[in-house]
């Protein structure tokens, strides 16, 4: 009996994200596609992929309390092996018997014959209880011990569930934090679906409709997709809609709704992006085009200057760029990495107007101070809010991650607002909600500064429900079903 290949696959991812610190939603894809596996089989490989990343805390658990010896002195290919048993006897209807031979089979196709008896005695273990059952065996008692309970019954890392459980409070209050902190984590558990973002003037959310999606439920831009592979719409293949979770189109939507402020008499910025002696802006994955090399746009000409800081892959990008080609508008997309900066420049070709993509680091700008209208810093974070699609973030990251990002974030945040020109804007923004990545990072660059106020973003995000008391505005998975992206608008005067 040979291992079949959904169950092949699924390891193989696995040990991917484990060796090569590669993402999931990136390795299985082109592994199901490379070995051409069925639309049956690719469905039981992702769920058997996803489900053991996310339920990594729960099954190691439950399956400390099975071996004889601590987990980090089995064979990794082994415990994987065990990982994927686990959810297959917890989590999924597969029978129990169908689980244990088919992880045997796979332990002995990937590891050798007794790493096979090992997990077939390890899982028969298992499937004497059900999840409900292991937890209330193995987790802390949720009375003494809250956030340990949780961190084994929902897998996450104890200090994740600190962090979120703090910033639903700050946010919510202790009490609403209380209340939801379990859905909260639920929702980080669950199977995201496919969000896509109709870029203005290329296409409309009616389009997307058209061709098999539903209406998103708060951005003008948003569709879902209840199932099957984006690249079938027509919209998406073109490049005229793309993928992109419906938080992140609520914040860059917002940031070109909320009103510029007044530009001081006198100041009429530069002639040109680049300016004499800042650099070449075109860079690695620069526009080579004519209109984007032409310095000719009209500086006295208010909201005409638009900058994506950190730009990579480019989903906001495109976002921008679409609505900038409506409004006679010019974008630069900085990204510092080579590799991402022609993600974003392969983003933005179907797009018609002025924009030019820059190979820079966004705290060392090869532009002059003063130079945009409008500015999107989408900071490089611990992607805490994005764990329903990137479930092995949560076992990569650790709390020195955050105070390390954080000096980052703030060094990027006050190169953004010194890179708007007196009354523009810049929206921060990232995909964690994590306190000392969002509000402490706002307080902390403004404290330092008597040229920026802090506008009510609210507003900016209409029909969107439970915001908070503002004036900055955190999205929630389990309240709004998107990424949990936290933004903050702010004004230079």
């Amino acid at each position: 009996m040979r291992t079949d290949p959904a169950r092949l696959a699924a390891y193989d991812t696995l040990r991917a994200v484990a060796e090569r610190e590669a993402y999931a939603n990136l390795v299985l894809p082109r592994l199901l596609a490379e070995r051409r596996l069925d639309a049956r089989d690719a469905a039981l490989a992702t769920e058997l992929a996803y489900g053991a990343l996310r339920g990594r805390g729960t099954y190691d658990a439950i399956l400390s309390a099975c071996v004889d010896r601590p987990l980090g002195q089995l064979d990794p290919e082994v415990l994987d092996v065990l990982r994927l048993g686990a959810h297959q006897l917890l989590a999924t209807r597969i029978p129990a018997h169908a689980a244990v031979d088919s992880s045997v089979e796979l332990a002995r196709e990937v590891a050798h014959e007794g790493a096979a008896r090992m997990v077939n005695a390890v899982l028969r273990k298992v499937a004497r209880l059900d999840l409900r059952g292991w937890v209330d065996r193995v987790a802390p008692d949720p009375d003494r011990d809250p956030e340990g309970y949780l961190a084994v019954y929902r897998s996450h890392p104890v200090w994740v569930v600190s962090a979120l459980w703090d910033s639903l409070a700050a946010h919510r209050g202790k009490d609403a934090a209380y209340d939801e902190i379990d859905r909260l984590l639920e929702a980080d558990n669950e199977r995201p679906g496919v969000t896509l973002a109709a870029r203005p003037g290329l296409a409309d959310q009616a389009d997307l409709v058209k061709q098999g999606a539903e209406p998103g439920r708060y951005a003008s831009t948003a569709a879902y997709l209840p199932e099957g592979d984006p690249a079938r719409l027509e919209a998406v293949a073109r490049g005229r809609a793309g993928v992109q979770d419906e938080g992140s189109q609520l914040v860059a939507l917002a940031l070109m709704a909320a009103p510029l402020g007044d530009r001081p008499a006198g100041a009429d910025g530069v002639r040109d992006v680049g300016g004499a002696g800042d650099g070449d802006l075109d860079g690695d994955g620069g526009d080579d085009s004519p209109e984007a090399d032409s310095s000719s746009t009209d500086s006295s000409g208010d909201d005409r200057r638009w900058l994506d800081l950190c730009a990579g892959p480019g989903g906001k990008a495109a976002l921008l760029a679409a609505i900038g080609a409506q409004r006679d508008a010019r974008l630069v997309a900085a990204e510092i990495a080579p590799h991402r900066a022609r993600l974003v420049k392969r983003a933005l070709q179907p797009i018609r107007g002025v924009h030019k993509v820059v190979t820079a680091d966004g705290t060392q700008p090869p532009w002059r101070p003063a130079t945009f209208d409008r500015v999107l810093l989408d900071a490089p974070c611990t992607g805490l809010g994005a764990l329903r699609r990137r479930p092995e973030s949560r076992w990569r990251r650790e709390p020195a991650d955050v105070s390390r990002l954080a000096e980052l974030q703030k060094k990027l945040l006050a190169s953004a607002l010194d890179s708007a020109r007196p009354g523009g804007l810049v929206a921060y923004v990232t995909c964690s909600p994590h306190l000392a990545e969002t509000r402490l990072v706002v307080s902390d660059v403004l404290a330092r500064r008597d040229d920026v106020e802090q506008l009510d973003a609210r507003p900016y995000l209409p029909g969107v429900p439970e915001l908070g008391d503002g004036p900055d505005v955190q999205l929630w998975p389990h309240l709004h079903d998107t990424d949990a992206m936290y933004l903050a608008l702010l004004r230079r005067v």
